[in-house]
């Protein structure tokens, strides 16, 4: 054997050396991630030797990966004390580019048409070096005892070369010429491996600075960690000084070996009136990075979630940069929503005080799930919270708590959507459920209306708009006669026209004169005016044109009733009116200049008397 091996690379080597460099990674600066990723591998394979009794070349040398960095000469090296490599390793492991199937490789390239998404076996991520350097020097030797030196020396373009090294530690330092000063800057390098390789379970020196400070803690048991520990990797993560709402630390070896530590800030940027939030949430296999802020890995509506995901089942492509299965992503999204799901539910149960703190930061983002994810909503309406009629004002309560106080003749959940409490409380479609002792939900965020209309029911118990109810108060007709009451209808649905489509005599009532009632049995006022003001510049119209229903009752409809039979021109003024109030109180009136207008004409004719 010559003392300096020439090795000439192949057509089709020198094709997928090419595509390795300027097709397989999107950012140059990967190849760092790279290089670190295998030095660590090297590290844990020397490990594995010397706790399985292996004998090993210097075994109280430290491990450990020392990055060193010249401007002046355009070089970065990456030194490990690992496994290293004998002379034969060296041509397998470096040349295996030129030996694992790569003409195969390269036909798969060509079919899938340049997707490199299928190689994750080919296991190149080496030769990254030279997407940022013009010449790579490797100086390794094996930990094998008797083993010696060796230099490996190639331009990624023509082939390489292979000579003995003297006096050699164990281990390997990768030597990268590179082509720009970018990457000889010490600072750039710093900023690669906090992002991608802080977490690499082994010392990381820069120009003899230690920079990997924080440890993998996700991977320890959560009874070695301590309180202060979390905080401090909360902080680092989540870049948040407030301690979090929540923090989930979890292991699970089925269906997928995951490792994840999530983490629920207490407040929400979006409520703050600020940008809308974007997962944070950072995917790793092994402690090395695979993807910051992943997406995919949670649902959209859990986008208020910081923390970390670790699993190392990912069958990653040759870059790392994106999943090869998409099923399994999704399978891992399954998996981790459903386990924070119900951690909420225990959280929830546990400290009530607590959750609600938590639910008005973020329960919006819950209400999200509800409306979008059909696969989660029996699990998301579990952590759902309004106040209701039988709670405090401030006070919320659960859909299973409020179905654990219906009494047996109530078949439906009740709700009623008003702008604050005092409105809803004196809300006429509140007037039958009070009298019959049934609870109702308060609603106040109009985006609740979705919620409810795609929840529809739980735990059986069917959803229903209280303005929707078909629900009536056993009551005999005391002011107006059924007769005078029908005459009274009647002569209300003349003098309004086509603007109501029926007048009649109502059994919900009890202090309230009229309701207006939407004759669309599908939509409410509230549902109504979303759509309008999404349709804002359309064209399209969606004004009412409700029912109005009497309180046959009531003084007032007695009154109007002697009217209409003394002063018809008065009487029809004050039905106009009377529906006006009722279109009000529903939110149905969009313009009220008209019924103003009236109002004041109505007085003057009052004052005039």
């Amino acid at each position: 054997m010559s003392t300096n091996e020439k090795h000439q690379f192949q057509a089709e080597i020198a094709q997928l050396l090419d595509i390795v460099i300027h097709s397989l990674y999107t950012d140059k600066e990967i190849f760092v991630r790279e290089l670190i990723s295998n030095a660590a591998d090297a590290s844990e394979k020397l490990k594995f030797l010397q706790t399985s009794g292996t004998e090993v070349v210097d075994p109280d040398a430290p491990l450990g990966i020392a990055i060193v960095t010249d401007e002046a000469a355009k070089t970065i090296a990456i030194t490990d004390a690992g496994i290293g490599m004998t002379h034969g390793e060296l041509i397998d492991n470096l040349g295996t580019i030129a030996h694992s199937g790569s003409r195969a490789f390269l036909e798969q390239i060509k079919a899938n048409k340049g997707d490199a998404s299928l190689i994750g076996q080919f296991g190149v991520g080496f030769y990254a070096a030279f997407m940022a350097a013009d010449k790579v020097t490797v100086n390794t030797r094996s930990c094998k005892p008797g083993e010696e030196g060796w230099k490996w020396e190639s331009d990624g373009k023509t082939g390489y070369e292979i000579e003995p090294a003297a006096n050699l530690p164990r281990g390997t330092t990768i030597l990268l010429h590179l082509k720009e000063e970018e990457f000889a800057k010490a600072d750039r390098i710093r900023e690669i491996i906090k992002r991608y390789s802080n977490f690499v379970p082994f010392p990381i020196t820069l120009n003899g600075e230690a920079v990997n400070t924080v440890q993998a803690i996700w991977t320890r048991n959560k009874s070695d960690i301590k309180e202060e520990e979390y905080t401090e990797f909360y902080e680092y993560m989540g870049h948040d000084s407030e301690a979090p709402a929540y923090r989930l630390h979890f292991n699970a070896d089925a269906p997928l070996s995951i490792r994840a530590l999530l983490f629920v800030p207490s407040r929400s940027i979006e409520q703050l009136g600020m940008t809308r939030a974007e997962s944070e949430v950072h995917l790793y296999c092994r402690k090395v990075l695979i993807e910051s802020k992943a997406k995919g890995l949670f649902p959209e509506w859990l986008r208020f979630l910081r923390g970390v995901v670790d699993s190392e089942d990912l069958p990653l492509n040759i870059s790392r940069e994106t999943m090869q299965d998409s099923a399994l992503m999704q399978k891992l999204n399954r998996v981790l929503t459903g386990r924070f799901l119900k951690f909420l539910d225990e959280e929830a149960k546990a400290d009530p005080e607590n959750y609600a703190k938590f639910f008005a930061e973020h329960g919006h983002c819950l209400k999200e799930g509800v409306a979008i994810d059909y696969e989660h909503r029996a699990a998301l309406s579990k952590l759902l919270r309004f106040e209701s009629s039988l709670t405090e004002k401030g006070k919320q309560t659960s859909l299973a708590d409020y179905v654990s106080r219906m009494p047996d003749e109530q078949k439906e959940i009740y709700f009623i959507l008003a702008a604050n409490r005092e409105s809803a409380e004196a809300s006429p479609y509140f007037e039958v459920l009070k009298a019959k002792g049934f609870e109702a939900l308060f609603l106040y965020d109009p985006r609740d209306e979705f919620v409810m209309d795609h929840l529809r029911e739980f735990e059986g118990k069917p959803v229903q708009a209280a303005e929707k109810a078909d629900l009536a108060l056993d009551q005999e007709f005391t002011a107006l006669s059924e007769e005078e009451a029908k005459g009274l209808a009647a002569f209300i649905k003349e003098t309004l026209g086509e603007r109501v489509h029926e007048v009649r005599a109502s059994k919900r009532l009890v202090g309230s004169p009229a309701v207006a009632v939407e004759s669309e049995k599908f939509m409410t006022s509230s549902m109504r005016r979303i759509l309008k003001a999404m349709n804002r510049e359309g064209g399209q119209s969606f004004e009412a044109k409700p029912d109005l229903e009497l309180n046959p009752n009531h003084a007032m409809m007695a009154s109007l009733e002697k009217m209409r039979h003394t002063d018809a021109a008065l009487a029809a003024k004050v039905a106009e009116q009377i529906f006006d109030n009722a279109r009000v109180a529903a939110g149905l009136l969009e313009d009220p200049r008209e019924m103003l207008s009236r109002m004041n004409e109505l007085l003057v004719q009052l004052l005039a008397k």
